[in-house]
């Protein structure tokens, strides 16, 4: 099993890389909506208790990552060097890809606030459209892959977020086991906390994944490397 991961421009690292050379493609690109100023802009060292659960605002440094969405030029290099592609977030830029009848909803069971309850995955897949349950809302995080729905209740469980848009572990872990085979190779270009490379170390996956960012890269290596230091339970 490989894992590589490289501090560059997604751009640059797809163009080394023949047609189909991934088997399957799981990414989260930025979404255009200026997440840090509109969520975390103002609120350093508040505590929200939206949902029933708190967190710390304001802990991520302002940066424009996400001021605007990606190029179709992007859609068109990713599609050109994996066989399938799972986009997260894609009802933000629905116009730059493929139809599709596989779309997946994430129920982060948010509970009655005003957070969205959930989001949108593009899938390359066709056929019937699915839903993963898994509570994410500050510090209420899922107990599971099976059982997501459910508060798992002991934070010191509980995943740190080190990205604004972190996504969990189990997300990752989930979307591995519905859509991979043995033996295909992921890519991710869009890194940011490195959750999709823990899962795909976690269930044996050859993984390759950027980060343009040097602090989140950072981060997220760190993340990485305290993982894989930590032994099975079981």
């Amino acid at each position: 099993m490989k894992s590589e991961v490289y501090n560059c421009d997604c751009m640059e690292l797809m163009a080394k890389y023949p047609d189909n050379h991934f088997e399957l493609a799981i990414v989260d690109p930025p979404y255009g909506i200026d997440v840090i100023n509109k969520v975390y802009k103002g609120r350093e060292g508040k505590i929200t208790t939206k949902g029933g659960g708190f967190q710390v605002r304001g802990t991520f440094a302002a940066k424009d990552w996400d001021s605007k969405p990606p190029t179709k030029q992007y859609f068109k290099e990713l599609q050109r060097v994996s066989r399938d592609q799972i986009i997260c977030g894609s009802n933000n830029f629905s116009n730059l890809i493929p139809p599709s009848s596989g779309w997946i909803f994430w129920d982060k069971c948010t509970g009655s606030n005003d957070f969205s309850d959930g989001e949108f995955i593009y899938t390359s897949f066709s056929g019937r459209g699915r839903m993963f349950r898994y509570m994410w809302n500050g510090m209420l995080q899922g107990k599971g892959i099976k059982n997501g729905h459910i508060n798992q209740g002991n934070k010191l469980y509980c995943e740190k977020k080190i990205h604004p848009t972190q996504k969990p572990v189990a997300l990752y872990k989930w979307l591995l086991i519905n859509y991979a085979k043995e033996g295909d190779k992921i890519l991710d270009t869009h890194l940011g906390s490195g959750s999709s490379r823990i899962a795909a170390h976690d269930m044996g996956f050859d993984f390759v994944g950027c980060e343009l960012d040097k602090e989140y890269f950072n981060k997220a290596e760190f993340r990485y490397q305290e993982h894989i230091k930590q032994m099975p339970l079981f």
